[in-house]
């Protein structure tokens, strides 16, 4: 039931966001935008999603399956969007990489912690350097950028290191467990990370040459570098001037406090952050939070619902494992 009311809390920010913007400034804010704009921003977010599944594919050694490298990850962006922190993103792309590229378990979950040692190393990185530019919020991002480089130390003894692996992940999942999670989902995932964690690091060794690191780090750099851009163009769609620098900084710090929430998907915190920092850089309250829901709805909704057709279309049974790891509306406790 805890599940429940973690989704309702994310409803209610974005419903107290919409109260405190006004409904008919946003509504007039959205007639004045640009909509191809808006569509290009949309368009711009399919070859995030693109890019990070030539990555997947790539870090899997099936580069030209791009079909199915970019439905796997769609339906995992989709489970980590509706799970606290993102939990069940990593081990419900292994899932549907298990199903639909034919990968052992243990493969996928260390492709997938490759891919999130990179982008927490890309974020970290971009936070603490964009921040020496903007004195207004330099403490924050540095902070921002610390915080999650750490988190990037932990990923790697997680996946390249064996020993310090287990030992880390068994201090971690009693942190794990506070959120709102089953109990059963929870003894799940520590059976699932624990048993197959030797097979992960064998994995990620084999794999971890110079030139495949470095293609890796690239493609991981573009996919959030065209995020920056895609929250660009939602700007100029409704014809605000900013910074590319304020841009980066902004996304990036929105995206973190999105999983410090523990929000499924930072829903709620995410557009909230947002809505915050647009006004620090001195856009107007209907703007702000007119820009910051429709940068929501050309990203992690729009993921959202092909993640939800994807899955029910090539993988059903995917659904379930999905309903095991995230958000369930049931009534059970």
């Amino acid at each position: 039931m805890k599940q429940f009311y973690v989704l309702l809390a994310s409803v209610l920010l974005i419903v107290v966001l919409i109260l405190w913007i006004g409904p008919s400034n946003i509504i007039h804010a959205l007639e004045t935008a640009n909509w191809w704009l808006i569509l290009l921003a949309a368009l711009i977010h399919l070859v995030v999603v693109a890019i990070r599944s030539l990555r997947w594919g790539f870090i899997i050694n099936q580069t030209r399956e791009y079909r199915k490298n970019f439905i796997v990850k769609t339906i995992g962006i989709f489970a980590g969007n509706f799970s606290p922190m993102k939990t069940a993103g990593e081990v419900l792309t292994a899932v549907a990489g298990k199903k639909i590229n034919k990968i052992n378990l243990s493969e996928g979950l260390s492709a997938g912690l490759t891919e999130r040692f990179f982008d927490l190393a890309i974020v970290g990185s971009l936070l603490i350097i964009s921040g020496l530019f903007l004195p207004k919020i330099r403490y924050i991002a540095i902070l921002g950028g610390i915080s999650t480089l750490a988190v990037m130390i932990v990923v790697y003894f997680i996946n390249w290191r064996e020993g310090s692996g287990v030992w880390i992940y068994d201090k971690i999942h009693p942190l794990i467990k506070r959120l709102p999670i089953k109990e059963e989902v929870l003894d799940n995932l520590y059976l699932k990370f624990t048993q197959g964690l030797r097979g992960m690091i064998e994995y990620a060794r084999s794999f971890s040459s110079l030139k495949n690191l470095t293609l890796v780090f690239l493609l991981s750099f573009s996919s959030w570098i065209l995020e920056c851009v895609r929250l660009y163009t939602v700007f100029a769609a409704f014809d605000v001037q900013i910074s590319f620098v304020a841009i980066i900084i902004i996304f990036l710090l929105a995206n973190v406090i999105g999983v410090i929430s523990a929000l499924p998907g930072g829903m709620g915190s995410i557009e909230i952050s947002l809505t915050g920092l647009f006004l620090l850089f001195g856009v107007s309250s209907a703007l702000a939070g007119s820009i910051a829901l429709v940068d929501r709805l050309v990203s992690f909704w729009l993921v959202n619902i092909l993640g939800m057709i994807f899955a029910s279309y090539y993988a059903r049974d995917i659904l379930d494992e999905i309903k095991k790891y995230t958000i369930n509306l049931s009534s059970q406790n």
